[in-house]
């Protein structure tokens, strides 16, 4: 059944995230945004795994259609709902593309309990980490198509927390770039899809108050799939932040089908979150702190990442934009353009800038520095420092130039994540390293 539906004007303008009028210099100039474009299009090509292709010896991708992993070349060979989900902005990808990334994931939500050989239990409503060429749903990082030995004490007791808010994420985009919003009523193994997304949003275990997301260490999942290697307990920022838009997201959608009441609800949460976060995780020096147990180190993508979505104001925000800008100043969160997950000055101990990190210091998410926050971090200081904005999106550039991985074999930009010790460099050919900042910059601009 049809629905009727405002305008996609009206629906961009009801939908559409705030943004700061910023003038003068622009952050990247029109080169520079063209370079990124083009550099997006090709690093979201090598991501493409057509139906019945596969990567090396994994596959054949049986899911029917085009699958999009994080990054080119060898690394990831899954349908990872994270990665996918934040590269969505940047454009690029197809509406028939998104919808069927959508509906597998929505097919493979757990509408029973299920408990694991590994003892990791899988509430109703959970959302998978990644999913496999062969249409494994993984629920835990660390493994990538053994549903058997997933999970364990290692990575969790239950699953990845952020994909649950992601996957309502995918949904927003895909409603706004397409405007069908008819696929919310379409039913996915004897529930609609809107049922999937709400039931996603309220599987994550909340404070009953705020709405603040916690876990403990016997119901420990990870808190955002880019710190997976940290073990964060207690209240979690990042994860509570992609609650904070995700239920701005859910209002959006309800108020586009007419379920006023429905949507106020959502509109109400977003208030207790907003409302909560200062007192939970703001510090003394600006930045705001990871969790409230352990690995409560400072945590600079999740003070970029509430500025970003708006969620702070007053003191707590000015505050946190002047520690980014210190941070960045004193070279303590940037290298080349890119940015680590602890400042430098704020390392739990010498040997990790987290306090539990199952990474090496200097390696990979316990203090290499990454291109996937580095629009945040330009964008949450853009208005306090534009020059500072300016500088870090002008390395950032030099960065991926130099070693852009069109050049050849040998070149591999954008990396994952890269550090001076060792000439460290994971993962070439990287998709969140440039459609994160390109979708950033694009509104800066």
């Amino acid at each position: 059944m049809m629905i009727n539906r405002p305008s996609l004007a009206a629906f961009l303008l009801l939908t559409a995230l705030a943004v700061p009028s910023f003038a003068s210099e622009p952050i990247v100039t029109t080169e520079e945004l063209h370079y990124l474009e083009n550099l997006h299009k090709a690093v979201l090509e090598a991501s493409r795994v057509p139906a019945d292709a596969s990567v090396g010896t994994i596959g054949p991708n049986t899911s029917g259609n085009t699958l999009i992993r994080p990054g080119g070349r060898g690394a990831y060979p899954a349908f990872w709902i994270r990665d996918y989900a934040m590269s969505l902005a940047a454009g690029g990808i197809t509406p028939e593309e998104q919808k069927h990334h959508l509906l597998l994931t929505a097919r493979h939500q757990v509408d029973e309990t299920i408990t694991l050989p590994t003892g990791s239990t899988l509430p109703p409503g959970s959302i998978p980490d990644h999913i496999s060429f062969g249409g494994k749903p993984i629920f835990f990082p660390g493994i990538l198509e053994d549903y058997e030995a997933q999970g364990g004490e290692r990575w969790g007791m239950r699953p990845c927390i952020d994909d649950h808010f992601y996957f309502v994420h995918m949904a927003w985009e895909y409603v706004k770039q397409s405007g069908d919003l008819d696929i919310l009523n379409e039913d996915v193994n004897g529930k609609t899809l809107l049922q999937r997304l709400e039931a996603a949003y309220a599987t994550p275990e909340s404070r009953p108050d705020t709405g603040i997301v916690f876990t403990t260490d016997a119901t420990r999942g990870v808190n955002f799939g880019f710190m997976d290697t940290t073990i964060h307990t207690g209240d979690l920022l990042f994860a509570s932040l992609l609650k904070y838009r995700t239920s701005r997201q859910l209002g959006d959608l309800l108020a586009q089908l007419g379920k006023s009441n429905e949507a106020a609800t959502y509109r109400e949460a977003t208030k207790r979150l907003k409302a909560a976060l200062p007192g939970i995780f703001a510090t003394d020096s600006g930045w705001l702190r990871a969790a409230t147990g352990k690995s409560a180190q400072y945590d600079v993508w999740g003070t970029a990442f509430a500025l970003y979505v708006g969620a702070l104001e007053g003191d707590t925000k000015k505050r946190a934009e002047e520690a980014l800008v210190k941070g960045l100043r004193e070279s303590t969160i940037a290298w080349e353009g890119g940015i680590r997950h602890v400042p430098t000055d704020g390392d739990a101990r010498p040997d990790s800038a987290w306090e539990i990190s199952y990474a090496p210091l200097n390696r990979y998410q316990n203090g290499a520095y990454w291109n996937t926050s580095v629009g945040w971090v330009a964008y949450a200081v853009a208005g306090t420092d534009r020059a500072l904005a300016r500088k870090l999106a002008h390395a950032y550039l030099e960065q991926i130039k130099s070693d852009d991985f069109r050049k050849g074999p040998d070149s591999g930009a954008p990396w994952e994540c890269r550090h001076p010790d060792g000439n460290h460099r994971q993962n070439p050919v990287y998709l969140t390293s440039v459609s994160i900042p390109l979708a950033v910059f694009r509104e800066l601009e």
